[in-house]
């Protein structure tokens, strides 16, 4: 009912919230990425985006058929892959920060093993703002991270919002530094939490520093202080810090892949399909 490729372009889109950036993305005139949105509109008998002169817009049945589009593409590459009888092969040089390591990545790349067995995973987990660095310097194939405020880069697969964790018997002193668990840099995390603790006014100390997810979680447990965490992925043994102690409000947080430079390679298949594996994970992740 769908065509795959009027499914990708509406993606494409919707990434970029501009028909002339999805046709550069696609490479495809404007006047196609067009036609491909107005068909599919026509099969669905729903608008799919709001636009004008100035802006375009997800509208509500938009913001439903993404998570169609890519449960659907997903499936419609796994047929034919199955019934072509081809397999995708490469080594593929993927970067993930250990919020998902620890979380819901075994669960994809499981499954991403069972679809593709002869691709070859390089996996780097790292902070994200490093691995943002190690992408741009061409050494990463794709990566699923956070991303900064007011970066437009990336493709969304869910977004959280963050709060400050601790072991549950730990108490803040009001007149003294709010004791913090940190990254070093440049983790985003630690960004969001200096930044939010001085529009504040609020004084801090560096109570704890690692690179590693683990060893933050056990300096928490351990009542060192408080960390800065995705809300929806607070580890076993850590509870939110109670709004009594004071602490600031540090926002939402976008958990995006980022593609590295697209050019013909063997990596560009495998990245491409483990994209959309995760994409498919995300909207599960919305939808309980």
């Amino acid at each position: 009912m769908y065509d795959p490729s009027h499914l990708r372009t509406f993606l494409a889109v919707a990434q970029t919230l501009s028909f002339t950036q999805a046709a550069r993305r696609l490479g495809l005139r404007q006047s196609t990425v067009s036609q491909h949105v107005r068909r599919l509109e026509d099969a669905t008998g729903r608008q799919l985006f709001s636009r004008d002169t100035h802006s375009v817009q997800l509208t509500e049945d938009g913001e439903a058929m993404l998570g169609f589009a890519r449960r659907i593409l997903e499936v419609h590459e796994q047929a034919t892959a199955f019934f072509t009888g081809t397999r995708l092969r490469g080594r593929l040089r993927f970067g993930a920060s250990e919020d998902f390591v620890l979380t819901r990545l075994p669960e994809i790349l499981e499954r991403f093993r069972h679809d593709h067995p002869e691709v070859d995973l390089e996996l780097t987990v790292e902070l994200s703002g490093t691995l943002h660095e190690q992408l741009a310097a061409g050494k990463l194939d794709l990566v699923l991270a956070k991303r900064r405020a007011g970066d437009p880069r990336g493709e969304l697969v869910w977004h959280d919002r963050l709060v400050w964790i601790g072991a549950e018997r730990l108490r803040l002193d009001p007149d003294r530094p709010v004791p913090l668990i940190v990254y070093p840099p440049p983790g985003i995390t630690r960004e969001r939490a200096l930044d939010a603790l001085q529009r504040q006014g609020r004084e801090w100390r560096i109570a704890c520093t690692s690179g590693s997810l683990n060893g933050l979680i056990a300096a928490a447990r351990a009542g060192l202080g408080v960390m800065a965490h995705s809300r929806g992925f607070v580890p076993p043994g850590l509870v939110r810090v109670p709004d009594r102690f004071g602490l600031p409000e540090l926002g939402q947080v976008d958990f995006v892949l980022i593609h590295g430079h697209r050019r013909p390679s063997a990596a560009q298949g495998p990245a491409d399909a483990l994209a959309t594996a995760i994409l498919a994970a995300g909207d599960r992740l919305h939808r309980r």
